[in-house]
């Protein structure tokens, strides 16, 4: 069986919007959004239904022609790249984009759906869908579920999975698995929900979902604070959680992280006038009937740790543009980083009692083992999910990270983070940029039960090969 078999098959049951043969209007969808991976593909599939999904699905197990699963093309570890040999076709689920209803604590949303536009169509209704991210802008929701996304608000609200309240999919066979009906109790077995969120498209297509909703914001207090350490940063976090059951955001960077963004970002300020060994970002939130307002809430609880000496400077934004400014700063760091020079990126996560000391020990651990090397964590201390950095020698080019030296501070970094517990994907997938290093690092039980679920689900291997498992 061969692609051009395929298409000729799919072609009379398709309309001819939903088949794309053009290589011009398939190219830009051929490499990641990082740029490290690209491949090939005769054609580039855009149905507009979950009938059409299903079509789709069925002839291409019949004919054994891979499909490989895409949204926005946001992905950072390759998870929606076709091979490099044209074996696999690319399925696009951009025009299912319809946000087909929402209701008082939920939505039904379709998985071409960007992330953007549901945070701005919930806000018409007084909601808001809990999750974002940098890529708010391109990310679809069929993604950040196929990946178990998390973002910047998972202290509070959890990771993709805990937002997912029922799935609509396409198995193996051309099979719609339809979840959307907002059962709170259904013990029919294992949630095949459960199963395909963060499967990465290796099980099945996501067409659809029901999404968690929760009132929307009447205010918000959003401040910058410069303190000496991850340890300090850690028990501030652990105080606030204490006093308040409001706080949403935390996120910590060191000083470094705050100068690579403050020259790439054209018209960027630091939001503290003297300098500080590391940062933290910290957001508190209030729906409407809230008594206190959380600008006060947050005045109040960060002078008491001024007063104690955990905190050496704090800025609580004076405005709704200067809380967007400080946001904006740190959403800058990835694209800041990738512009200051070649590193090797880490998306990990450790248990969070134990990420402070991580970070700095980690660090000094890699530092001392590929000397002129600079190591660092930033990101989100609260679920313990710090995107840990290394910096190329002076002099190494684009391509460091994916030579020798590169993959054995990478091989170091993952082989640390699993003796503390952790995990080497925290919130960006596996996809083809760390299978390898799951198949290394992983236990034994979690490989066997992956590689038996793909088995099970996927019998003829067609949805994205390549990518999470073999």
């Amino acid at each position: 069986m061969t692609v051009d078999a395929f298409h000729s098959a799919l072609a009379p049951l398709l309309p001819a919007r939903s088949v794309v043969t053009d290589a011009e209007r398939i190219a830009p969808w051929l490499t990641d959004w990082r740029g490290r991976w690209s491949g090939r593909s005769k054609a580039l599939l855009e149905p507009a239904s979950t009938d059409e999904v299903a079509t789709i699905v069925r002839l291409a197990g019949e004919h054994g022609v891979a499909l490989v699963p895409q949204g926005g093309n946001t992905s950072m570890v390759g998870g929606a790249t076709p091979p490099g040999d044209g074996s696999a076709v690319l399925l696009s689920l951009r025009r299912l984009n319809r946000i087909r209803h929402m209701e008082a604590g939920a939505a039904v949303v379709e998985a071409g759906v960007i992330l953007g536009d549901l945070h701005a169509a919930a806000g018409e209704s007084g909601l808001r869908f809990p999750l974002t991210l940098g890529a708010r802008g391109s990310a679809t929701l069929g993604g950040l579920a196929a990946t178990n996304a998390g973002g910047t608000q998972v202290l509070r609200f959890g990771t993709m999975r805990s937002q997912v309240l029922g799935l609509e999919a396409v198995l193996a066979g051309g099979l719609i698995h339809d979840g959307l009906g907002g059962l709170k109790k259904d013990n029919r077995g294992t949630s095949l929900d459960h199963l395909l969120v963060g499967a990465e498209g290796t099980l099945g297509i996501i067409t659809a979902m029901r999404i968690r909703l929760v009132p929307a914001v009447a205010n918000r207090a959003v401040a910058w604070i410069g303190l000496s350490s991850p340890q300090a940063a850690a028990e501030l976090l652990a105080r606030l959680e204490t006093a308040t059951d409001r706080l949403e955001g935390f996120e910590i960077m060191p000083a470094t992280c705050l100068q690579s963004v403050l020259r790439h970002l054209p018209g960027g300020r630091a939001p503290l006038a003297g300098e500080h060994p590391w940062h933290v970002l910290v957001e508190l939130t209030a729906t409407i009937g809230e008594a206190e307002p959380p600008s006060a809430t947050l005045e109040r609880l960060l002078a008491l740790e001024f007063e104690r000496g955990l905190i050496a400077d704090a800025a609580i934004a004076a405005s709704e543009a200067q809380a967007e400014d400080f946001w904006r700063l740190r959403d800058s760091i990835s694209v800041a980083e990738r512009a200051r020079g070649p590193a090797a990126q880490h998306d990990i996560s450790v248990p969070p009692a134990a990420m402070a000391s991580f970070m700095t020990e980690a660090a000094d651990r890699v530092e001392q083992a590929f000397p002129g090397t600079q190591a660092f964590g930033y990101g989100h201390l609260g679920d313990g999910n710090v995107h840990f950095h290394v910096r190329a020698p002076d002099g190494a080019d684009r391509g460091w990270a994916d030579r020798a030296e590169g993959e054995a501070v990478s091989r170091l970094v993952h082989d640390l983070v699993t003796a503390a517990g952790g995990s080497i994907s925290a919130e960006h997938g596996i996809g083809q940029m760390k299978k390898d290093e799951l198949a290394r690092t992983a236990p034994a039980a979690r490989l066997q039960a992956l590689r038996a679920i793909k088995a099970a689900m996927d019998p003829n291997g067609i949805f994205n090969p390549g990518k999470l498992i073999d």
